[in-house]
């Protein structure tokens, strides 16, 4: 599975997932600075099958249900380490 963390969680996230994953961080594709919806499609023409943010807005400000993407988004007390 292809996944990216947005580039607002710690980079050490992407550690996590295992070793079973494919996780690239936004700094290491050079999509610094993306606005979500150029992300979700560079996201999608580059074969990631998940996003993971803290951006609890981002379902109502995108249809992902036109992306082949699945979005997690994280609820958190803070998104700092």
């Amino acid at each position: 599975m292809k996944i990216l963390p947005d580039e607002s969680l710690p980079r050490k996230l992407s550690r996590d997932f295992g070793p079973d994953h494919e996780v690239f961080t936004v700094r290491e594709m050079n999509w610094l600075g993306q606005k979500n919806g150029a992300l979700l499609r560079l996201m999608a023409d580059n074969g990631f099958e998940v996003f993971v943010t803290v951006d609890r807005n981002l379902p109502y400000q995108q249809n992902l249900e036109k992306l082949p993407i699945a979005v997690f988004v994280l609820c958190a007390y803070n998104n700092r380490q």
